[in-house]
C-alpha cells in the first residue's frame, strides 16, 4: 500500500478562500513535497481543480510528475454526469489509477437512485478507460447510504475513498463508518483527529491532529484493509487549526505533514 500526499496535506498553502497565501501552494509544489519526503503518490483534489487547466498544462504537469517518479491520482467534486466525465478524461490524461470523487457539488445533491443511475450510466466509460470510481464518504450521506450506492451498481470499478472524520459530521463514529465501508475501500484518507469538550463543557470540538497523535488507529485500520486486499493507497490530509496569521499557519501544516509522514513510513509497508 503506497503512502500518498493531497492538495488536502497542504489545504492552507494551497489556498483557502478568505485566506489567501501570497504564493499558493501549485500541483507541481505537491510533487515536489512528496518526492523531498521519498514518496511516489499525489493526490490531487477538488481545492486544485485540475480538469480546469489547460491540456498543454496537464501534459507538462505529468511530465513533471514522471520526471520526479511521482503518480499523481485525480480528485474531483460534483458527480453530475458532465462534470465526472471531465474528471474522467482528465484522469485519463494523467494516468491515474483511480478518480476519487465526492458527490455533493454546488446545487447538486442527489438521492441513491439518482446518483446510482448516474454511476451506472458511466460505467463504460470507467470500463474503456480502466480507471476505478472512489467515492468518499462524506458529511451528509450515512455509511449505509454510500454503501447502498456501491451495492446497487454493482462493479469492481466502483468502491469507496474512506475519509476518517467526513462521516462524523452526519453523526456517525469512525468505527461504525469503517466497519461498513472498509469492504468497498479502495483508497483511504488518513485525517487523525482528537475531539475535546469545550470549557463551559456544553459542547465538543472536533480538529485535526498530526498522523499518530490523535485518536484514529491508522495502523489497525491499515491492517483491516490490507486484509481486503483492494485498497492500494493510503493518502494523508491534515485538518491543521489556524493560527493568527496564514505564514505562521503555513508553517505549521508543514511541520505536521513532515511528522506525519515521519509516522506512516514507520506503520505502512
Amino acid at each position: 500500500m503506497q503512502i500518498g500526499l493531497s492538495s488536502y496535506t497542504y489545504t492552507w498553502a494551497v489556498g483557502v478562500p478568505g485566506s489567501m497565501p501570497g504564493n499558493p501552494l501549485t500541483a507541481k509544489g505537491i510533487i515536489d513535497k512528496a518526492a523531498e519526503s521519498g514518496l511516489k503518490l499525489v493526490q490531487i483534489a477538488d481545492n486544485l481543480p485540475l480538469e480546469k487547466f489547460p491540456e498543454d498544462e496537464l501534459n507538462d504537469l505529468l511530465g513533471y510528475a514522471i520526471q520526479n517518479k511521482v503518480e499523481i491520482e485525480m480528485g474531483g467534486r460534483g458527480m453530475t454526469p458532465e462534470h465526472t466525465m471531465q474528471c474522467l478524461k482528465t484522469a485519463e490524461l494523467l494516468k491515474s489509477q483511480i478518480l476519487r470523487m465526492v458527490i455533493d457539488g454546488q446545487d447538486f445533491e442527489p438521492d441513491i437512485p439518482e446518483i446510482s443511475g448516474i454511476i451506472k450510466d458511466l460505467l463504460p466509460e470507467f470500463r474503456s478507460r480502466n480507471i476505478t470510481l472512489a467515492i468518499e464518504n462524506h458529511d451528509r450521506l450515512m455509511a449505509w447510504e454510500f454503501e447502498r450506492i456501491i451495492q446497487n451498481v454493482g462493479s469492481e470499478l466502483v468502491g469507496i475513498c474512506l475519509d476518517s472524520v467526513n462521516s462524523m459530521g452526519a453523526g456517525e463514529g469512525f468505527e461504525e463508518v469503517a466497519r461498513i465501508l472498509i469492504p468497498y475501500t479502495v483508497n483511504f484518507h488518513i485525517k487523525d483527529f482528537t475531539i475535546r469538550r469545550v470549557s463551559h463543557k456544553m459542547g465538543i470540538i472536533i480538529e485535526g491532529t498530526p498522523a499518530g497523535k490523535g485518536r484514529l488507529n491508522i495502523r489497525e485500520v491499515v491492517n483491516k484493509l490490507k486484509q481486503k486486499g483492494q485498497c492500494s493507497s493510503s493518502i494523508l490530509e491534515l485538518w491543521t487549526p489556524p493560527e493568527q496569521d496564514i505564514k505562521s499557519t503555513i508553517l505549521k501544516e508543514n511541520r505536521w505533514a513532515e511528522e506525519s509522514i515521519e509516522y506512516l513510513k514507520k506503520i505502512i509497508t
